[in-house]
């Protein structure tokens, strides 16, 4: 494949995985910090749907398109900024699998509260919690890849 468009590529699905998390943690904190369980349930829904089409891929399409990238330039994969950089990737990676199943779980905790019209439970408080802690590192975990990429220090 041609370098630009590799690049290419690789640029956009960033922008994709970055913007895609961003607003998915701005949607479902919104909502959390509004309390009811039906709008939590509905936007959770979306969420995870969005997790699925959007960040997923983006995940891959990451890897595959930088390995090929550092391949077609001739770049060592033991670079100090590669290896920081796949080792942040695998941080963000970390946090975003149990995050999707604390959407999820959120998810399923405000549907049955909107269901029996029930406050929301102590279960969803503490995965919401979670949820959140676990969005600071991988949020700055990206942040600093991009630096990496940009800077590629030595």
């Amino acid at each position: 494949m041609d370098y630009l468009w590799l690049k290419w590529i690789h640029i956009l699905s960033s922008t994709l995985l970055f913007g895609t998390g961003l607003g998915i943690a701005f949607f479902m904190w919104m909502a959390h910090r509004r309390g009811d369980a039906r709008v939590i349930a509905a936007t959770a829904r979306t969420v995870v749907i969005a997790d699925a089409c959007f960040t997923a891929p983006a995940v891959l399409v990451q890897l595959l398109t930088g390995l090929l990238l550092s391949a077609k330039l001739g770049w060592p994969l033991d670079a100090f900024w590669w290896r920081t950089s796949l080792l942040l990737f695998f941080v963000v990676g970390a946090c975003w699998l149990p995050v999707l199943w604390l959407q999820i779980r959120a998810r399923d905790l405000a549907q049955t509260s909107a269901a029996t019209n029930a406050e929301l439970s102590v279960s969803y408080q503490r995965a919401m919690r979670v949820w959140f802690w676990l969005g600071w590192p991988a949020f700055l975990s990206v942040l600093a890849i991009f630096w990496l990429m940009v800077v590629k220090p030595t």
